[in-house]
């Protein structure tokens, strides 16, 4: 059984080193990463050129407890984060940003994550 965990994981990791071979974040538009645990969301706003992280924000925020605690699903908590992201991106004035699924489906709360951050007013 933890074999089967083990092989998904290596194929989601196959396909995030092939999606980052065609997406790479610049200073104007950087590369909006997330990552998904069971638990949890992760978002990062990422600079490739110079190779760091701008900012992130996760579902285990302090400033989103409030907010999460109402929520009552994970897909809801991935909305709220993705609504977030967006207006720490609107503190450092981006707009733009390039999507990086990390080799997870465009679905559920990653979905989710993205229509929070659409909704907060980035552009992808």
């Amino acid at each position: 059984m933890g074999f089967k965990r083990f092989d998904r994981e290596l194929a989601r990791k196959r396909k995030h080193r092939s999606i980052r071979k065609k997406i790479t974040g610049t200073p104007e538009r950087p590369r909006l990463v997330v990552f998904r645990s069971n638990k949890n969301i992760y978002a990062q706003l990422v600079d490739d050129t110079q190779q760091r992280t701008l900012t992130g924000i996760s579902s285990l925020n302090k400033d989103l407890r409030a907010e999460i605690q109402k929520a009552k699903s994970k897909t809801e908590v991935a909305f709220i984060v993705g609504k977030a992201i967006a207006e720490k991106a609107k503190q450092l004035k981006i707009e733009k940003v390039v999507f990086d699924r990390a080799g997870y489906l465009y679905h559920g709360r990653v979905k989710a994550l993205a229509e929070g951050a659409r909704e907060g007013g980035l552009k992808f």
